[in-house]
């Protein structure tokens, strides 16, 4: 277990060389990767969401493919299509960009629900389908989406289907005022933290690395007195009275894989209430549908969430 230690170490160290700021969205984010899950980064334009992505995934030796989305952009732009080869006189299969490893989905919500289902099949089961035909994709295969918030114009939001796929929303924040000023340092000092996130930072681990750390997570101990305290705050989700949806099975699946995964970047092999009171948020609040009246009076799913962490009773 201790083994995997220095790599996680090494990973965070090395994003946060690049991506000033941004710390704990960066531990989510990792988390996600460890737990097989995807993330869902959300926030204004220009907190360092695209370069948190592909900092994070230039860590890890593996594929790693962008897709800007936009308005025009098709579910074939995504998945692939049979294109007519003239020299075999015959159509062959031309895989699009989900075949990766590490995908980054730039601005998600910029393009037409019918273009974003076209991730739920393969965020699920890792799997494609195409012209009926379905095809395997990576084992390690993980999304990282980025969104601006759904005020802004040209967006659409996406639907509750979609969003219970990702593990983990994760809000990215302005950062502090310390780190701003040091971002604006380094660029009138010369430095360019796109060039950076290519050249300066080195892989950390291989593809073979990662699985076998995937591996290290699934070992980390959860007592039975945990898994119900997860049990009973999914379920407190759905009977709360401002809530229309509540958290499903699939939250807690992700709640309890993400406490394994934030347990081991912690240096534990246990797993403790502590860690699922950090995840709660991030990984419940995306789920959590309110009643009109209580969104109309500014109300927000993390409010209740925190509200229902006092009162669920914690495991001594």
């Amino acid at each position: 277990m201790n083994d995997a230690l220095p790599s996680v170490s090494a990973a965070i160290d090395s994003v946060s060389s690049v991506v000033l700021g941004q710390d704990r969205a960066l531990k989510l984010m990792l988390c996600c990767l460890l737990a097989r899950g995807h993330a869902l980064l959300v926030g204004v334009p220009g907190t360092a969401k695209t370069l948190l992505s592909r900092t994070l995934a230039r860590t890890v030796d593996c594929r790693f493919r962008r897709i800007q989305f936009t308005p025009d952009l098709m579910p074939s732009d995504i998945l692939g299509t049979h294109v007519f080869d003239p020299s075999a006189q015959t159509f062959v299969v031309q895989k699009g960009p989900i075949f990766t490893d590490v995908l980054l989905a730039d601005e998600i919500n910029r393009t037409p629900p019918k273009t974003q289902a076209a991730l739920l099949e393969a965020m699920e089961e890792r799997a494609a389908t195409l012209d009926g035909d379905r095809h395997a994709i990576s084992d390690v295969f993980t999304v990282f989406a980025t969104q601006n918030p759904l005020e802004f114009e040209g967006t659409y939001p996406l639907p509750e289907a979609q969003l219970d796929r990702f593990m983990m929303s994760i809000t990215v924040p302005y950062p502090s005022v310390d780190a701003e000023r040091e971002v604006l340092r380094r660029y009138s000092s010369g430095a360019n933290a796109h060039r950076a996130a290519e050249e300066a930072v080195t892989p950390v681990f291989d593809r073979e690395a990662l699985l076998a750390m995937l591996e290290v997570v699934h070992r980390v101990h959860v007592e039975d007195r945990v898994l119900d305290y997860v049990h009973r705050l999914v379920l407190a989700t759905r009977s709360a009275e401002p809530v229309e949806l509540g958290a499903g099975t699939r939250a807690g699946l992700h709640l309890l894989l993400a406490s394994r995964a934030w347990a081991l970047i912690e240096g534990r092999d246990f797993v403790t209430p502590d860690d699922i009171k950090e995840l709660a948020a991030p990984v419940c609040a995306h789920r959590i549908v309110l009643h009109p009246d209580a969104q109309v009076d500014g109300l927000r799913p993390e409010q209740v969430l925190a509200d229902l962490l006092r009162r669920v009773e914690v495991p001594r």
